[in-house]
């Protein structure tokens, strides 16, 4: 019984000085002196620091092969400004607006300069949601120049 009530003491003692030494303060400027001679910091005593949450809203950026920096900004209730970069051939590059299961809008945009160089671009898409629980994705494609099909498609989330 001795024995038992020992190493259950020496355990809980084990593991408080673990607890104590891995909380330790260790930037002097979040301690207190206290009412300790000389000044030494009190490691024991953390001061307060007051949070501050960063008002700016971070946008998600979208980009492969041949868009970049794509962003997507809600300025109504199904309206949506996509603006980016994209080096495209002759400028041109296609969008769809689709659910997961069809298409609901689809236009051509250009940016302000053709491939090799990146061109910019902004325009607005107003689409809305046919079935409550869907999700609707912005497809952004460049037209392949040998048969007309979809490249280097970049899927970007709408809402």
């Amino acid at each position: 019984m001795k024995f038992s009530t020992l190493f259950l003491l020496t355990l809980v003692l084990a593991c408080n000085s673990k607890e104590q030494t891995s909380s330790e303060v260790t930037d002097s400027s979040k301690v207190s002196t206290g009412n300790i001679p000389g000044g030494e910091p009190s490691k024991d005593t953390a001061v307060a620091q007051p949070q501050t949450r960063d008002t700016t809203a971070t946008k998600k950026t979208y980009q492969n092969k041949r868009f970049k920096e794509v962003t997507v900004e809600r300025i109504g209730d199904s309206s949506f400004r996509i603006s980016g970069k994209g080096q495209i051939f002759e400028a041109n590059f296609g969008w769809v607006v689709e659910d997961g299961h069809e298409e609901l809008k689809s236009g051509y945009q250009m940016t302000d300069a053709g491939a090799p160089e990146w061109g910019k671009f902004s325009f607005t898409v107003t689409a809305a949601k046919k079935r409550p629980n869907s999700t609707l994705h912005l497809v952004l494609y460049e037209s392949s120049a040998m048969d007309g099909s979809r490249v280097y498609e970049l899927p970007v989330l709408l809402y």
